[in-house]
């Protein structure tokens, strides 16, 4: 926690406990940060496959979502967030050098398209059904979300494939994006908002930003950058200075906007310092780095923030 602290961090974020949640759970998880100045302000939730699937047991999943939603609430936790995936694409990672032989995260779609379904992972998912699925979740749970004032967010499918083993992928386009948040209309259902995906999936990060900013559906924000070379498919995970992504516009945009939520500078990348210093790699993905990657992220986009504030 120190560590955090010391680079100048005030808010954190992390996986949540096996659901149901309780008030109880979440502080003893939240109040031993509290003490060393830091907020918890995002957990992930997750452990509710069968919705996602449309299977039996889905009801109970549910219930169990709601109740953690009323107990976030209760902890004051303001940010949960999630996936949809029936299954995601992690077959095409590899690792790219970068300047001075540090790691780049590479991708490329072709490493693994052709992976055939796998029927011990269920019933291959079209994208209507998903859609089905994902309308009946948020039908249940908004509600509930809103009324324990908390605020939902989608992390959108990175990587932003259209089929992982057979599965569609109904979170990889901005018009899926749009159609996410016309389901329930409420901030409560809201979205990630990560400015490396919508560059991965060939959109203006900042007219993405814009979109869904101006109707108050970003609850939370990931910061990094990417190089495409075929939307979608092919692209690497690069430094912040080093990519296609205008990082100083979209922190402009953040601002204009009025966001009050977290931004999380995330994906380090892969330093030699940090694999003579922690025994390995601390990202788990190929090219990925750890805590002396994060402060290189961290202290960018402190300085992108106060460059922009100063405006």
């Amino acid at each position: 926690m120190k560590k955090i602290k010391q680079i100048g961090v005030d808010y954190v974020l992390m996986g949540g406990p096996r659901t149901p949640w309780t008030e109880e759970s979440l502080r003893e998880i939240m109040d031993p940060f509290k003490e060393e100045g830091l907020k918890v302000i995002n957990m992930m939730i997750g452990g509710f496959n069968n919705v996602i699937y449309g299977r039996e047991g889905r009801d109970e999943e549910i219930r169990k979502v709601q109740d953690s939603l009323v107990a976030a609430g209760k902890a004051g936790l303001p940010i949960v967030e999630y996936n949809f995936y029936a299954h995601r694409f992690m077959d095409g990672y590899y690792e790219e050098l970068a300047r001075g032989g540090a790691g780049n995260t590479a991708f490329d779609y072709d490493r693994g398209k052709d992976i055939p379904h796998d029927p011990k992972e269920g019933e291959a998912q079209t994208a209507d059904m998903l859609w089905k699925n994902i309308t009946y979740f948020l039908k249940a749970v908004i509600p509930v979300a809103e009324k324990a004032g908390i605020r939902m967010a989608l992390h959108p499918n990175d990587p932003p494939v259209p089929v992982s083993h057979g599965h569609a992928q109904i979170m990889a386009t901005f018009k899926d994006w749009k159609r996410l948040i016309e389901i329930v209309d409420s901030p409560a259902n809201g979205m990630t908002y990560d400015c490396g995906v919508s560059r991965e999936i060939g959109e203006d990060p900042v007219e993405v930003l814009r979109y869904l900013g101006s109707r108050d559906r970003i609850n939370h924000m990931h910061y990094r950058n990417v190089t495409v070379d075929i939307p979608y498919l092919k692209y690497q995970e690069v430094f912040f200075d080093d990519g296609q992504v205008n990082m100083f516009e979209v922190m402009k945009e953040v601002f204009r906007l009025g966001y009050r939520f977290g931004i999380y500078p995330e994906h380090p990348r892969g330093l030699d310092y940090d694999k003579e210093h922690q025994g390995g790699i601390g990202n788990q993905y190929p090219g990925g780095g750890g805590y002396a990657a994060q402060t290189y992220n961290v202290a960018y986009t402190k300085a992108m923030m106060q460059a922009v504030a100063s405006l």
